[in-house]
């Protein structure tokens, strides 16, 4: 399944205000509720935090993907973020994230949740789209991005 498909140009924060790890899973989450009816955000920020406390999904190059999986949901959701000042995740290389890619999956999914993370740091893997990404004007811009860069992979 393709980003683009599943990420909805609502669910995309330009300027994220966030300049916490804690601050900024809720932000995404607020994102993703924005766009995704009945979203309990209390359960999805605590599945988050819970995730995180198994280690960091701040994966480097300035990119974290943090994610979780809840009962009670039959699709994946995503959301995503930037902030030019960056944001300390905790990340691999010590450097702090500038691009958040949020995912939230059905409990009992596997594959589709694995294959969606592998296709979102595929993505994000290249320095030129990162670099697209942390330049771009809006949100608008950032998805469009997203979806162009996505069809190249």
């Amino acid at each position: 399944m393709k980003i683009s498909e599943l990420l909805d140009p609502g669910a995309v924060v330009a300027e994220l205000r966030a300049t916490d790890k804690n601050a900024l899973l809720e932000e995404l989450t607020v994102a993703l509720a924005n766009v995704e009816t009945g979203l309990d955000r209390a359960l999805v920020v605590d599945v988050l935090k819970e995730r995180e406390r198994l280690g960091s999904t701040g994966i480097g190059e300035g990119v974290a993907i943090p994610h979780g999986k809840l009962k009670n949901i039959d699709h994946l959701m995503l959301s995503f973020g930037r902030s030019r000042s960056g944001i300390d995740f905790d990340a691999m290389d010590g450097r702090p994230a500038h691009l958040f890619f949020l995912l939230i999956a059905p409990e009992d999914s596997v594959g589709v949740h694995l294959k969606t993370l592998a296709r979102i740091s595929k993505l994000l893997k290249n320095a030129q789209v990162r670099q697209r990404l942390l330049q771009a004007a809006d949100a608008g811009d950032l998805f469009r991005i997203i979806s162009e860069e996505e069809d190249q992979l």
